[in-house]
């Protein structure tokens, strides 16, 4: 995209306040975009849909009053094409199957770090700054390829995705919350190793901690997921 382009227009729809004002700040980051909504539920997304000019939806998956993938088809059945990138900690592979055939053009899983939204809002650049006629089956192979192969996601050095995913899905099963020392035994890890993931969470909006008082001595930090 150059300079000279207008801005690619992004709905947020997210529910939870936190991941919204995380995801807008995101999107604002990264040059050649521009939010121009954001919604907390799927009847304010089709609202706005209704009235505001939108190229792309950053759509959380799982919303208030709806399956968010009932908002797209409610939208492809009104004729609206604006792109989607699914933002969500959905897994299951049916739904992802699901969503492509409704416009899904790329998946970012939660949680994740703003270098991995930024790597998909860039290729998804690319690849819808692609115009003309290819003159190929490698041209279309390469505009496909920007949008279809993104780079490993990037986290903090020291970090690793594996424990990553093992840290988050150890505190999203915890009803009352973990201290760091609680989650490292869980997990596998040190109560270090375990606090630098969990900070990782909270930096991310997606866990938040409060200190944990009652005991004898400094009292602990207890995480819980948002």
């Amino acid at each position: 995209m150059t300079d000279a382009s207008p801005a690619i227009r992004v709905l947020v729809v997210e529910d939870d306040p936190v991941a919204a004002d995380a995801h807008q700040h995101y999107v604002g980051r990264v040059p050649g975009f521009t939010v121009a909504a954001v919604a907390r539920s799927r009847a304010e997304a089709s609202r706005l849909l209704e009235r505001t000019d939108i190229d792309l939806i950053l759509l959380d998956l799982y919303l208030p009053d709806g399956h968010g993938l009932q908002l797209l088809r409610s939208l492809r059945a009104g004729g609206h094409q604006a792109d989607v990138i699914a933002v969500t900690s959905a897994r299951d592979l049916a739904v992802v199957r699901e969503g492509v055939s409704l416009g899904v053009v790329q998946y970012v899983l939660k949680p994740f770090t703003f270098a991995t939204l930024r790597d998909r809002l860039t290729r998804y650049a690319d690849f819808r700054a692609a115009a003309g006629e290819a003159s190929g089956q490698d041209e279309v192979d390469r505009a496909l390829g920007a949008l279809r192969s993104p780079q490993p996601a990037s986290l903090p050095k020291g970090l690793s995705a594996p424990t990553l995913e093992a840290v988050t899905r150890t505190l999203r099963a915890s009803t009352t919350g973990l201290t760091a020392a609680e989650a490292g035994a869980e997990v596998g890890i040190s109560r270090i190793t375990a606090r630098r993931y969990l900070e990782h969470l909270v930096g991310n909006g997606c866990a938040e901690r409060s200190p944990q008082y009652g005991q004898v001595g400094r009292p602990e930090l207890q995480y819980r997921w948002r």
